[in-house]
């Protein structure tokens, strides 16, 4: 977790965000749980030391923004990140599709 927060503080100080994203905790797997929730913690931690605004969305709330329709499947919004980003193909991992979705979610909610 500490090279997690390390991490956190030299992008923040690189790229000084105005804003972050993240998503909302949702648990369809309990196995990793406790890591996530873990995680999460140690970015908030990092977000509010550096008093960034900070904006949550649900899976829903994502999938909404991106398809129009809030039960999309995955691949539907990995092809919409890609197509809002102009990419050939949606980005890999998947993680990596999801937290540009985040993204592109508070962008939208902020233009």
């Amino acid at each position: 977790m500490l090279t997690l927060y390390d991490d956190l503080n030299v992008l923040v100080d690189r790229f000084s965000p105005h804003l972050v994203a993240v998503e909302k905790l949702f648990f369809y797997r309990m196995g990793n749980t406790i890591l996530v929730a873990q995680a999460r913690g140690v970015i908030l931690l990092a977000i509010a030391q550096h008093q960034l605004p900070l904006l949550e969305f649900t899976p829903a709330q994502v999938k909404q923004a991106l398809t129009g329709y809030g039960n999309a499947k995955k691949p539907d919004v990995q092809g919409a990140v890609a197509r809002e980003l102009q990419l050939e193909n949606p980005p890999k991992p998947d993680d990596a599709a999801d937290a540009l979705a985040v993204a592109l979610t508070a962008w939208f909610q902020n233009i």
